[in-house]
């Protein structure tokens, strides 16, 4: 034995030491070109084999949970091995306290184990076994640490242990796996950002619950490597969960329906408050009671073994929606609960798309009524005296444009009918005109009615609704009594006739529309423009065709016309014979000012052929007309008072046809006696041809 001053004995011990600097220094300049895994692996086994040739060796990584360890490189050598084994011991995770991974991270110096004393000492742990089959007799185990924290650990097949070149050697991998495990980190996260962008841009576009079912087994496959296993969806009762989406792997649509009670869930079970209660995924253990309600979960238990399935609910603000069932090992929580927040908006949407085809099919089968009721009403406007043969030639000349047409009028004129003439001779009458009258809702609501409003805008907003507007689209929107319109909501009607877009209340989406406007008023648009009570913008934006409707004291012509009319329809509604007028009844038609204009008559002709006892209408209990039914314009027209006077009593002589005295003559409507009336006449110089020759 030489001693350690014998000079060969320094010699060897000099060549021993620039052997292993030459080894670590070539080890070194191989692991600056390690960028990857397979890197790593590459450059590890050569050095490992030049160490023994024979022998294996297996790095073990610290995962996620710092409890456990799984495989990141291996190399069997030149062993043979049960192949079935060696996978399974791969595939595993080992508690970092077992017994023999403890002692390795906590051991400041490399540790040489005995594999068949191991063994026998009672650690019965797989890759011992595995060791043992491939006939390495020792191994020696090293932690890796980078820094101060352990990265893992390495099993190495080998008889001596080379401290130095050992401690070396880690320490190099421990900071390359820190690193290489950091960019996995970085490329992980970075494929999870782009499948969820994917996918938040794939479920924005699901219209059916088909594409729904695609979209989300689609990310769920990318991100863990899962199916979902079933979609509950809470009933109308606000109890009970059916299922809406399932893994059609197991179980058949049909046989879902079939058995849907047995199938569904109920909020008050234990399993399902836990969920509802939690706002992040809860992992349920899957025991009898979950493998009877959750669509065959003992098949996924006994195939894949499988001993847990994660629940999440699904909400929409405060809402419960449902919630989702799926099966997997390793599911990050916060990435699920993100992407139940998007489910949730999209089973939401298709719900929602759901319902307006549900609307749409019983639309299209009250379509051919309605059309029906509109051409009848179109048929109802009646009239050939010259004030309307102008209204007509107006229609005619507007009604093939797309120009925006405003009818003026008085109360009962028939305006909604000439709306729906214009429209009906359009080419846009394919589709029914949608009507809104401003007047008959409450400001809080009309802008709601007029461009929908998304679900949660306001209190009280369930559900989306889509706005008139929406409706009127590539139709005619015809708006009633425009003029009582609140000035907020004049503001945004202008912007929709300005830009033809508008914004549901509470949405963020422009809609593009192409929308026919008819406006309808019985104010002074103009004096309202001037007493501040609307938008002069608005009004010169709807006064591009305006249609002004005669009232019927104006129209005298058509009064007997327009009777006859509606005397045929109310005898018909009841099943009488039609009824007729008498002379005096006529006259009294015609002496009347008619304040309320078509709809007054209207109205007196249908009570009047319900009471008709007979073949006739003798007579009519009209109410008495007063000069606040006549014109107001003389009144305000600046003439002296004893012209406004003469014009005035000219005006309720040709409503009368001349008669001065008797019931509905002149005279009964000045309330003055006839006399007095005559003398005013003379003295006024009002002559027959004055009031005949109108």
């Amino acid at each position: 034995m030489k001693h350690s001053s014998d000079p060969d004995f320094k010699n060897q011990e000099i060549l021993q030491k620039e052997s292993e600097k030459s080894f670590l220094l070539d080890f070194s300049n191989d692991m600056t070109a390690v960028r990857s895994r397979e890197d790593l692996a590459l450059v590890v086994n050569r050095a490992f084999r030049k160490l023994n040739p024979d022998g294996g060796y297996v790095i073990r990584k610290v995962n996620a949970d710092g409890t456990t360890m799984s495989a990141y490189l291996h190399d069997t050598g030149a062993s043979t091995f049960d192949t079935a084994l060696l996978e399974r011991v791969l595939a595993e995770e080992y508690p970092i306290d077992d017994g023999i991974q403890n002692r390795i991270i906590n051991s400041p110096i490399p540790l040489l184990f005995n594999v068949r004393q191991e063994l026998q000492r009672g650690y019965q742990i797989s890759y011992l076994n595995l060791w043992e089959n491939m006939g390495f007799k020792t191994m020696v185990g090293i932690a890796l640490r980078n820094g101060d924290a352990n990265v893992g650990l390495l099993l190495l097949s080998i008889d001596e242990i080379n401290i130095p070149i050992l401690q070396g050697i880690c320490s190099q991998i421990a900071i390359a796996m820190g690193n290489i495990m950091a960019n996995e980190e970085i490329l992980r996260r970075q494929a999870e950002q782009q499948l969820m962008l994917a996918f938040s841009n794939d479920i924005t576009g699901v219209k059916t619950k088909s594409d729904l079912d695609h979209v989300i087994s689609s990310v769920l496959q990318g991100l863990f490597q899962t199916r979902i296993a079933v979609l509950y969806l809470l009933a109308e009762d606000q109890v009970t969960l059916l299922p809406y989406l399932f893994d059609r792997q197991f179980f058949q649509e049909n046989e879902v329906a079939q058995h849907e009670e047995f199938y569904s869930l109920n909020i008050h079970e234990e399993h399902v408050k836990l969920v509802f209660e939690n706002n992040q995924p809860v992992l349920l253990e899957i025991d009898e009671n979950l493998e009877a309600k959750c669509l065959k979960l003992s098949i996924q238990r006994e195939q894949r073994g499988l001993n847990s399935v994660y629940a999440s609910a699904l909400r929409l603000g405060d809402q419960k929606l449902g919630m989702v069932w799926m099966l997997g090992e390793q599911i990050s929580a916060p990435l699920l609960q993100g992407i139940c927040a998007q489910i949730s908006t999209a089973v939401s949407n298709v719900l929602a798309s759901e319902q307006i085809l549900r609307l749409k099919k019983q639309l299209e089968d009250e379509n051919d009524y309605l059309k029906q009721q509109l051409n009848t009403n179109f048929e109802e406007i009646v009239g050939n005296s010259q004030a309307m043969q102008q209204v007509y030639r107006l229609i005619s000349l507007v009604a093939e444009s797309n120009a925006t047409v405003l009818l003026l009028g008085e109360t009962g004129t028939g305006k909604e009918l000439i709306a729906r003439a214009i429209h009906h001779a359009s080419a846009r009458n394919a589709k029914l005109m949608i009507k809104v009258n401003c007047a008959a809702m409450p400001a809080s609501l009309i802008e709601s009615e007029l461009f929908g409003h998304e679900r949660g805008a306001f209190t009280g907003a369930v559900e989306r609704r889509i706005g008139k507007f929406e409706l009127a689209n590539d139709s005619t929107l015809f708006l009633d009594e425009v003029g009582e319109m609140p000035m907020e909501t004049q503001v945004k009607l202008l912007r929709v006739l300005q830009e033809r877009e508008i914004e549901r209340v509470g949405g963020k989406t422009t809609i593009k529309l192409n929308v026919r406007i008819i406006a309808a008023t019985n104010r002074d648009l103009e004096a309202e423009v001037k007493a501040g009570r609307f938008r002069s913008d608005l009004y010169y934006r709807l006064n591009v065709f305006p249609i002004k409707l005669p009232p019927l004291r104006d129209r005298q012509e058509d009064i007997e016309s327009l009777a006859g009319f509606f005397l045929s329809k109310f005898s018909k509604g009841i099943g009488k014979k039609t009824v007729k007028l008498s002379a005096n009844a006529l006259r009294q038609l015609h002496a009347y000012l008619w304040p309320g204009n078509v709809r007054e008559l209207e109205h007196l002709i249908e009570r009047s052929v319900i009471l008709a006892t007979g073949p006739m209408v003798r007579e009519f209990f009209l109410p008495q007309a007063t000069a606040t039914n006549i014109d107001a314009q003389i009144m305000q027209s600046g003439l002296p008072l004893e012209e406004v006077e003469r014009t005035h009593i000219i005006q309720v002589l040709r409503r009368c046809n001349g008669k001065i005295s008797g019931v509905g003559g002149a005279a009964e409507i000045l309330g003055i006696p006839g006399n007095t009336l005559h003398s005013k006449i003379r003295k006024l110089g009002i002559s027959k041809a004055d009031y005949f020759s109108h």
